[in-house]
């Protein structure tokens, strides 16, 4: 047993196994590949607006800094653990290296529910949580930004705090923030139209007629929202279906995403938007549709209903939302499933947090354009490394994903060595 002893943890260690084998990875190399270079833990006492005091627990993992400093989102959810940190922080290794970032993978957040937290009371944990980091972080260690249950205004106020320790602005300890403090344009939409993107180049790979096709977004966050407002909206696909933890809805004739967007942002939610049935959350993954796109949280594909998904492609907008289970189940149905993995589906977040950092170190800001085109013309360079390495070997999207990730940072410890 260890501190990171976790269901998801384990998920992510059993994935790294998987390309470990598939690259006759040495023994000795393994374990540290696989474990975080560094994990913090840290108790934040805060001031409730009844006058009590809550205390609350932080973590932030840091996977590896062989390649630069670490990156990595803050979540803000009720069951967050140490192991899950862990988990999202190898996951972002991989993706990074894969995207040929100069990162290493890193993740953090607190274990609160941000739905019972005041503006002020979320302002107190945020604030508390930064303090508590600045012995670990900074803008060539550590770069922080949102992820779920965070958004601009954290990073907004975590800016700050690392500001105010510091005695002046230093907007590039964090990305996706506010324009007015130093983000930049198109962050927030990132991961969505880098989602959209890859699904529109899986289409064009297979043939598929956009104005034909259907799709269903699990999870109406950011990045849900933001894929359905474009597939609906942009390339022309009928949405058929959308949900959130209150709802799920299913329409074969359509659903109006532009309606459902302004809904939830009036409402909080989906729980009353009545355009469509209502459906299971777990049927709702098994209704038939041309794309399959899991936005939300992990594990929702797993043994028990890979062999029932009927897309053309499974995009994971997600982390690890499709499980080692899964995996085999789709690995035997063949070219019947178009896997688009998660550390190359969901990257635009990061590929457009890296840009964020840049502009932040050289004071040199750029157009929403400039950095959409450049996020496009990575995830297209990363896309074809991937499907060429899927075809050359034979391999799972996942596995040729994972592989070219995983040896970019062991290529770079070896040539670094080991110290002392």
């Amino acid at each position: 047993m260890h501190i990171y002893d976790d269901e998801v943890f384990r998920m992510a260690c059993e994935q790294f196994r998987v390309i470990a084998n598939y690259l006759n990875i040495d023994k000795n190399d393994r374990d540290r590949l696989m474990f975080p270079k560094r994990a913090m833990a840290v108790t934040l006492p805060v001031h409730m607006d009844d006058g009590t005091t809550e205390t609350f627990q932080g973590y932030r993992v840091q996977h590896h800094l062989t390649l630069g400093p670490t990156k990595g989102g803050t979540r803000f959810a009720p069951n967050l653990s140490m192991g899950e940190t862990a988990a999202l922080a190898m996951w972002m290794s991989w993706k990074c290296a894969l995207n040929h970032l100069p990162y290493g993978g890193a993740k953090g957040g607190v274990a609160c529910d941000v739905t019972k937290l005041s503006t002020r009371e979320l302002e107190r944990v945020s604030r508390r949580y930064m303090q508590e980091m600045i012995p670990f972080v900074g803008p060539k260690t550590d770069i922080m930004g949102p992820d779920m249950g965070t958004n601009e205004q954290v990073m907004a106020w975590f800016m700050d705090t690392y500001s105010m320790h510091q005695g002046y602005a230093v907007n590039e300890i964090v990305t996706g923030k506010p324009v007015s403090v130093g983000g930049t344009e198109g962050r927030r939409e990132a991961t969505g139209r880098g989602v959209v993107y890859l699904i529109e180049r899986a289409m064009d790979m297979l043939k598929m007629n956009p104005e034909k096709s259907t799709a269903i977004v699990q999870g109406f966050g950011n990045v849900g929202s933001v894929a359905a407002l474009s597939l609906g909206l942009k390339s022309g696909v009928k949405v058929v279906g959308i949900s959130d933890h209150t709802a799920a809805l299913y329409n074969p004739n359509g659903i109006d995403v532009k309606a459902a967007e302004q809904h939830v942002r009036k409402k909080g939610n989906l729980r009353a938007f009545d355009e469509g049935d209502r459906i299971g959350a777990k049927e709702f993954l098994e209704l038939p549709c041309d794309i399959l796109a899991p936005c939300a949280i992990d594990r929702v594909i797993n043994e028990s209903n890979a062999g029932k998904i009927k897309c053309r492609i499974l995009a994971e907008g997600a982390n690890g939302p499709t499980s080692p289970e899964a995996d085999k189940i789709l690995e035997k149905r063949g070219e019947e499933v178009f896997v688009i993995p998660d550390i190359l589906c969901n990257a635009g977040g990061v590929i457009v947090s890296y840009f964020e950092w840049v502009q932040g170190l050289q004071a040199f800001m750029w157009s929403e354009t400039e950095v959409t085109d450049k996020l496009f013309r990575i995830l297209e360079h990363s896309f074809i490394q991937v499907i060429r390495r899927a075809k050359r070997d034979n391999i799972p999207h996942r596995t040729a994903a994972m592989a070219i990730g995983v040896e970019r940072v062991i290529q770079a410890k070896h040539t670094r060595g080991l110290f002392p």
